[in-house]
């Protein structure tokens, strides 16, 4: 059963921080959206800002929308190692910084 532990937690290992990224990453590519529909909104003459208002505040709460995924994720993260310490006695001084394979999370913004 020892094994089972271990293949469990290296996969969590990879998982959660991979999730983490990912969701950093909507949260950029949702800054990204809002920069370029309020440039567009006052570069286009002629349309009121009142049209675009509904789209900027939709946008704005699709982000915090990600910025609450985003505190779970970290709060399930620490339930996560607290289940390891606890079930299979992992002591898990650090958490991996990075998913293999992912991308890290500064080496996202470009």
């Amino acid at each position: 059963m020892p094994d089972q532990f271990t293949l469990t937690a290296e996969r969590l290992q990879l998982a959660v921080p991979e999730a983490e990224a990912r969701v950093d990453s909507a949260i950029i590519a949702m800054a990204s959206l809002m920069t370029e529909v309020v440039t567009a909104r006052g570069a286009i003459p002629g349309v009121p800002a009142t049209k675009g208002h509904a789209t900027v505040h939709r946008i704005a709460r699709a982000q915090m929308a990600l910025v609450g995924v985003s505190g779970d994720i970290l709060r399930v993260h620490g339930d996560l190692v607290e289940i390891g310490r606890e079930t299979a006695g992992l002591d898990l001084h650090e958490c991996p910084a990075i998913a293999a394979g992912a991308p890290a999370k500064l080496a996202i913004v470009r």
